[in-house]
C-alpha cells in the first residue's frame, strides 16, 4: 500500500513539473525572440527537452506497476530505457543546433535586451527550483525520480549562467557573453546526452552494469562453502533495479538437499552484495565437470 501511495505522489509531482516546465519553455522562447538572446533560447530548448524527460519519467512511473504477461514476460520496465535513448538523441540534435546558431550569431551580432534576459532567467530559476523541490522527495527512493530531480537542478544552474550573461550585457554591453553562455549550455547538454546514450545502449546490449565486476562475482561465488567452481557467467540489467545473472555452479557434493540450500545461499549473496534480483543457476557435479574437461 505504501508503494502505491509513493507512486501516486511521484506521478502527481511529475505531472505538476511537466506543466510548469512547458509554461516556462513558452515564456523563455517568447522572451528569447523579443530580447534577441540566444542563450535564453538555448535554456528554453534545454527546459523543453527536460519536459520531455519528465514526460518519460511520468510514463515510466505509470507503467511500472503493470504486471508481466505471456508476451512481456519481464514486464514493461525497459520502456524507460528506450525513452531515455530517444530523449538523449534529441538532446544531441538540440546541442549541435545551438552551437550552429551561436556561430551564425557570432557572424551577425544583434543587440540584446539585458533586462528581459535577467527577468525571464530569474523566473526560470525560481520555477526550476520549485520543480526540483517537487521531485526531490521521490528521488530518495526511485532512480527514475532521481533522474528527473537532477535534470531540474541542472536547469537551475543553466538559468544562473543566463542571469550572469544578462548582468554583464547590462553593465558592459558585451553581447558576445550571450554567445559564450549559449556554448556553455550546449556543451553541458551534449555532455549529459552522450552519457545517457552510452548507458542506454549498454543496457539494451545487455552489458554488465558499470558498478559490477564479472570476475569479482565469480571469485565471491567460488569462496562459498560447497562451491568448487563457477563458469558460463552472464550478467545483465533488464531495466532499472532489475538485474539478472545466469551461471553454471560446480558443486563438491551433488546431494539434492545440500544443492537446494547452496542455491539459496548463492542467491542471497547475489542479492545482498551485488543487488542482483534474479538468478538462474545450473548445477553441475565435480565429477561431471572433471570428465567434460578431460
Amino acid at each position: 500500500m505504501g508503494h502505491d501511495h509513493g507512486q501516486i505522489t511521484n506521478k502527481k509531482a511529475l505531472l505538476w513539473a511537466i506543466v510548469i516546465n512547458i509554461i516556462l519553455t513558452i515564456a523563455q522562447i517568447v522572451g528569447g525572440i523579443l530580447s534577441g538572446s540566444l542563450s535564453l533560447l538555448a535554456d528554453a530548448l534545454h527546459n523543453f527537452s527536460d519536459a520531455g524527460a519528465l514526460v518519460i519519467a511520468f510514463i515510466a512511473e505509470k507503467i511500472s506497476g503493470y504486471p508481466a504477461n505471456d508476451e512481456m514476460t519481464y514486464g514493461y520496465g525497459r520502456a524507460q530505457i528506450l525513452g531515455a535513448l530517444i530523449n538523449s538523441v534529441t538532446l544531441v540534435i538540440v546541442g549541435i543546433y545551438l552551437l550552429f546558431e551561436a556561430y551564425e550569431r557570432y557572424s551577425d551580432p544583434k543587440e540584446i535586451d539585458g533586462w528581459m534576459v535577467i527577468g525571464i532567467a530569474t523566473m526560470a530559476l525560481v520555477i526550476d527550483a520549485l520543480t526540483a523541490l517537487l521531485t526531490h522527495a521521490g528521488s530518495k527512493e526511485s532512480m527514475n525520480m532521481k533522474a528527473a530531480f537532477i535534470h531540474n537542478v541542472s536547469d537551475a544552474l543553466a538559468s544562473i549562467v543566463v542571469i550572469i550573461s544578462g548582468i554583464l550585457i547590462l553593465l558592459y554591453e558585451t553581447y558576445w557573453v550571450d554567445l559564450i553562455a549559449t556554448v556553455l549550455i550546449s556543451a553541458y547538454i551534449l555532455y549529459q546526452s552522450v552519457g545517457l546514450i552510452k548507458n542506454s545502449i549498454k543496457t539494451l546490449m545487455q552489458a554488465v552494469p558499470d558498478d559490477l565486476s564479472r570476475s569479482k562475482i565469480a571469485e565471491k561465488l567460488r569462496s562459498i562453502d560447497g562451491v568448487h567452481d563457477v563458469h558460463h557467467i552472464h550478467i545483465w540489467q533488464i531495466y532499472e533495479k532489475f538485474r539478472s545473472l545466469e551461471a553454471h555452479i560446480v558443486v563438491k557434493e551433488p546431494n539434492f538437499k545440500k544443492v537446494e540450500n547452496l542455491k539459496n545461499i548463492i542467491r542471497n549473496v547475489l542479492k545482498k552484495e551485488f543487488k542482483i534480483n534474479h538468478s538462474t543457476l545450473e548445477i553441475e557435479s565435480l565429477e561431471f565437470d572433471c570428465n567434460t574437461n578431460k
